[in-house]
């Protein structure tokens, strides 16, 4: 089975005067593309420009046996802030990024493999098409709409504004684990702790009031004794102690009033006794945001203001509601577990409130689709089909790229893509559909539910395009779109335990495949994206998606030179 090659060590170059650079600094490799068809001819025409240049020869291409990598200048990894904000000296460029996504000029001939939306190794470097593009003005920021759930993509969400700040993150409504599933037992509504999670990843923390107040939002109460963490929040709602320093009084007055009406509500459901334990206190305003205004996007536009989440940047429920909203799992056997905890992380207790990520032990039987299930019940009588979230919709019919992120793939992406509508903006739009496989395999993939086995890379691609089509709902419409309209690229992680068979992916019509170097996961199961180049490898899929536009509209339009203005090119039809 043809697997992906790694990439081999990046060479040393000479920088003017003589003087050696080694990779990693101002040379540096953020990504290696795997095309299904390389093409010799403009590798060797690459090769030409690069002696031109001064530069130093390419890595041998994977068609002659060598590496297929791409290795650009004016790069040099951020490590700087969490949140990925490109602050310090070695953040990358973001005018770079931008650039790069400028649409090549129609005089430079292009690959085979290019032309048919194959991988990077086509592509003019981010220096190429800097020079190639005179000192014009970037484009416009592209606008991302990311499926995920609130944990994985949040290693890699800040990051993403070095690309674009025109980010909408839909989340799922559906998480009953943890200290989500004890307001929602006493309280009511919605979970709303992925939604919590990533706003607090997306929040301002350029100045001491802003990393303070993030630092209250994100506190945890004590989780091992329930009398202390009692007494910590009743300092907390009451606003002293430690966590309200550097915080001014308008920022503390606003933040106490949904605190106090959250702890207000608490008492008034007194007989259920509500266990503070490892209680959020983002969570806690969270929740007392959506009692006050009976809204949930109201409580979320508050916590983005409160928070300073940049303009542009959207964090949207996948589901507008003030009911809980339970998901179930309909196995291969025909059996049926209830609570995303239970199917994805079940503890040893089976309480909510205890979720074990570390969790191994198989299913029983291979996952065949996630539903929803009413307040009412837990059997498939109960099942609903909740509607979307209209402002999801309007963002797919606008967006310039959709992204389905990593994480638990049937109980975080799934969810928010079985919903009525969803399926059918995705298919509308032509542009790119990037999926992020897995760094890791989970009690969720581990089974295969068409063979034995865990599940592959075209497996798990097949099963968002069944979720998508709602191929085995039982309450809505069924659509019947292909894979390849669904999902156009794979970004695979180096090092991903996940079986990536790239003759089953252009099966499903899905041709371009990069690899991104990655990075140790830090429970040490499986490996992360790095979050830069993962960036720049969703850069190059949008740069080449624009420039295949542009090409088909060109011919069509008769155009051979000039500017896409004069063939009466814009940013809407050149992407």
């Amino acid at each position: 089975m043809p697997q992906l090659s790694r990439p081999a060590p990046a060479p040393a170059t000479w920088a003017p005067g003589g003087q050696q650079r080694q990779p990693g600094r101002r040379l540096r490799r953020f990504w290696r593309a795997r095309s299904l068809e390389e093409a010799p001819e403009q590798t060797l025409e690459l090769e030409a420009e690069r002696e031109q240049r001064g530069a130093a020869p390419a890595a041998t291409p994977a068609w002659a046996g060598g590496s297929s990598s791409v290795v650009d200048e004016g790069f040099s990894s951020n490590s700087g802030s969490s949140n990925g904000t490109s602050g310090s000296a070695g953040a990358m460029e973001r005018s770079h990024l931008l650039r790069m996504l400028s649409v090549p000029s129609a005089s430079k001939p292009l690959s085979p493999a290019h032309a048919r939306g194959g991988g990077a190794a086509g592509l003019p470097t981010l220096a190429e098409q800097g020079a190639s593009l005179g000192g014009e003005a970037p484009p416009p920021e592209p606008s991302l709409v990311v499926f995920s759930g609130g944990t994985a993509f949040n290693s890699v969400a800040g990051h993403m504004r070095q690309l674009t700040t025109r980010i909408a993150h839909v989340l799922p409504v559906s998480d009953d684990g943890g200290s989500t599933a004890e307001i929602v037992r006493v309280l009511g509504g919605p979970a709303v702790g992925d939604i919590r999670s990533r706003c607090l990843r997306l929040a301002d923390d350029s100045d001491e009031e802003a990393r303070a107040v993030r630092q209250l939002l994100a506190h945890r109460l004590s989780s091992s004794d329930s009398r202390a963490a009692k007494l910590e929040w009743y300092s907390i709602v009451e606003g002293e102690g430690p966590l309200w320093e550097g915080i001014s009084d308008a920022y503390r007055d606003i933040i106490r009033a949904y605190l106090v009406h959250f702890h207000a509500n608490i008492q008034r459901h007194a007989t259920k006794r509500f266990d503070y334990r490892g209680g959020s206190v983002g969570n806690f305003f969270f929740a007392g945001a959506r009692i006050f205004f009976r809204s949930l996007e109201a409580a979320i536009f508050l916590f983005s203001r409160v928070a300073r989440i940049p303009e542009g940047s959207l964090v949207l429920p996948a589901i507008c509601t003030d009911e809980h909203i339970t998901l179930g799992a309909e196995l291969a056997d025909g059996s049926l577990i209830v609570g995303q905890h239970q199917i994805s992380h079940p503890s040893s207790t089976g309480s909510p409130r205890e979720v074990d990520k570390t969790c191994d032990e198989e299913l029983q039987a291979p996952i065949k689709r996630i539903f929803y299930l009413s307040a009412e019940g837990d059997t498939h009588e109960h099942e609903v089909a909740p509607a979307p979230n209209p402002r999801v919709l309007t963002e797919l019919q606008r967006a310039d790229a959709v992204i389905y992120g990593m994480g638990s793939l049937y109980t975080s992406i799934f969810p928010s893509l079985i919903l009525r509508g969803v399926g059918e903006c995705i298919a509308a739009t032509n542009v790119p559909k990037i999926f992020l496989l897995n760094g890791a395999l989970d009690r969720e993939t581990s089974c295969c539910p068409t063979r034995g086995g865990p599940m592959t890379a075209a497996d798990m691609v097949q099963a968002a395009a069944d979720a998508l089509n709602r191929r085995a709902s039982k309450r809505t419409h069924r659509l019947a779109f292909p894979p390849s309209v669904y999902v156009s690229a794979v970004l695979v992680p180096a090092g991903s335990p996940v079986a990536v068979d790239t003759a089953a992916l252009e099966r499903l019509g899905v041709r371009q495949i990069l690899e991104v170097p990655s990075v140790p996961a830090p429970d040490g199961r499986g490996v992360h994206f790095e979050p830069d180049g993962l960036v720049a490898a969703v850069a190059t899929v949008i740069a080449a998606h624009r420039a295949a536009a542009q090409r088909a509209a060109a011919a069509s339009n008769g155009w051979v030179g000039g500017s896409p203005a004069a063939a009466g090119l814009t940013r809407r039809n050149s992407i």
